[in-house]
């Protein structure tokens, strides 16, 4: 009975050989369009090129002798030349095998650890002038600039980079177009009145009279000088004839008015000139 459905396990409805394997707990190895597969297909044909594993990444020559001699924790002033190069070639066949061109570059780097070793064979020539030169010298030298400019090239890569690490931000900022005056600054106006007391007290005259001000006719004079003119500057409003009183309550009324809001004390930019103007837009009788 067991031998039947043996047989039968062999050969599916149309005659063909099935995959289903002979145990009942098999394991699949693969899933083709989501069935298992339990053989190996006969004509499954994978190109030589198809499949590439790479153990390690090198970027050249002197990149494979210095990972072979930092492994394995050699001195780099005192490489035992026979292991590494025999580690050496043995990884150099191992590329030739799927890539000649770029097992071209390291034969010649193993010549020259071939020709290091040969050297170091020979007997020793001393003199009496120099000692004789380690033949392994200028390979040291090679892998310690080599080595050094990796790390630093490493430390280069570790700094954040733009595209990579971070970004810029932009950002759109909408300007309002609706011109603003700057405030005018108290000491600005400060600075302006002491100037004008000062041309005041060149034109003084040493008479002693009694005069009665008002600061209602100066306000009042004020604002007809201002409906003649849209701007006035601030000096103009002052005469500096007539005294440092009547300066004084010409400048008492100019206040009273900026307190009433009936005019407007302005300047187009920091350190400008001081204009004066009226809070409200005179109607001007055309000409």
């Amino acid at each position: 009975m067991s031998q039947n459905l043996s047989d039968a396990a062999e050969l599916t409805l149309e005659g063909q050989p099935d995959s289903t394997p002979n145990v009942i707990d098999g394991v699949a190895f693969a899933r083709l369009y989501g069935e298992p597969l339990f053989r190996m297909p006969t004509d499954l044909y994978i190109p030589p090129d198809a499949l590439e594993i790479f153990l390690e990444a090198f970027e050249g020559p002197l990149d494979l002798l210095l990972y072979l001699i930092r492994k394995q924790n050699f001195n780099i002033l005192d490489i035992p030349m026979a292991q590494v190069t025999l580690q050496y070639l043995e990884y150099v066949d191992q590329i030739r095998i799927t890539n000649l061109e770029l097992a071209a570059e390291y034969l010649l780097m193993a010549a020259m650890l071939i020709e290091i070793k040969s050297r170091m064979l020979l007997p020793v020539r001393k003199t009496d002038s120099e000692e004789a030169e380690d033949p392994r010298a200028e390979l040291v030298r090679r892998l310690l600039e080599y080595e050094q400019m990796k790390l630093a090239a490493r430390e280069i890569d570790a700094l954040p980079q733009l595209g990579r690490d971070y970004v810029r931000t932009q950002i759109y900022i909408e300007q309002n177009t609706v011109t603003r005056w700057p405030d005018v600054n108290l000491d600005d106006l400060q600075a302006a009145w002491a100037d004008v007391i000062k041309r005041a007290k060149l034109t003084a005259h040493h008479t002693i009279s009694r005069e009665e001000l008002s600061v209602r006719e100066h306000m009042t004079g004020i604002l007809r000088r201002l409906q003649s003119a849209r701007f006035v500057e601030f000096a103009e409003l002052f005469d500096p004839s007539r005294g440092v009183p009547v300066l004084v309550v010409n400048f008492i009324a100019m206040l009273e008015l900026a307190k009433e809001t009936l005019i407007e004390i302005t300047q187009a930019e920091p350190f400008a000139p001081i204009y004066v103007r009226l809070a409200y837009s005179p109607t001007y009788a055309s000409a």
